[in-house]
C-alpha cells in the first residue's frame, strides 16, 4: 500500500505559502502533483497546479491574496503508482483587499467596456457569463493589471460580470 504524502506548512505570509512534502515509505518517489484551491468571491473556485519532479520537497507558492483560505491537495507519483491524496488548509496573513467596484458599459452589440477601482500593481481577473450557473462553473475570463478592459461578447445576450 502506498501511503499519502505528508504536507507540512513551514510558513505563510500575506502573499505566499511555504510547505514541505515527504513520504513515510521506502517506495521511490518520481514526483508530486500539487493543487492549490481557493474561492473567488464565493462564485468561482480557482485552482493552481504544480508538477514537481523528483523528491524535492520544499515549495513556495507566491502571488497569493492576503487573508484568504487556501486548500492544498497533493499526491505522489511513485514507482508503484500514484498515492492517495493528502490535504492541508491555511489562511494567509494580513488584511484581505477590498473588493473592486465594477462598472460595465456596452460600447456596441459585441463589446463591453469594464472599469473598476482598486489597488495598483495587482492582477485583476474579469469573469463573465450569461447566467449565474455559468459564472460559477465555467465563465469566460481574462486578466489584466489595468483598471479597465474591453470584453468581446456574443450579440443578443445579457451578461453578468465579476472582477
Amino acid at each position: 500500500v502506498i501511503p499519502p504524502p505528508v504536507i507540512h506548512i513551514e510558513s505563510y505570509t500575506e502573499d505566499s505559502i511555504s510547505f514541505t512534502l515527504k513520504m513515510n515509505t521506502n517506495i521511490k518517489v518520481s514526483g508530486y502533483v500539487v493543487n492549490i484551491y481557493w474561492t473567488f468571491d464565493t462564485h468561482r473556485q480557482e485552482k493552481r497546479t504544480l508538477i514537481i519532479e523528483g523528491e524535492k520537497s520544499l515549495q513556495k507558492v507566491a502571488n497569493l491574496t492576503a487573508h484568504t483560505p487556501y486548500e492544498i491537495s497533493v499526491w505522489a507519483r511513485t514507482e508503484l503508482g500514484d498515492s492517495p491524496l493528502s490535504f492541508a488548509r491555511v489562511v494567509t496573513s494580513g488584511t484581505r483587499p477590498v473588493s473592486p467596484s465594477l462598472k460595465a458599459k456596452a460600447i456596441n452589440q459585441t463589446a463591453v467596456e469594464c472599469t473598476w477601482t482598486g489597488p495598483r500593481n495587482v492582477v485583476y481577473g474579469i469573469f463573465y457569463a450569461t447566467s449565474f450557473l455559468e459564472l460559477y462553473r465555467s465563465p469566460h475570463n481574462t486578466s489584466t493589471t489595468s483598471h479597465n478592459a474591453t470584453v468581446i461578447v456574443s450579440r443578443d445576450e445579457q451578461y453578468l460580470f465579476l472582477v
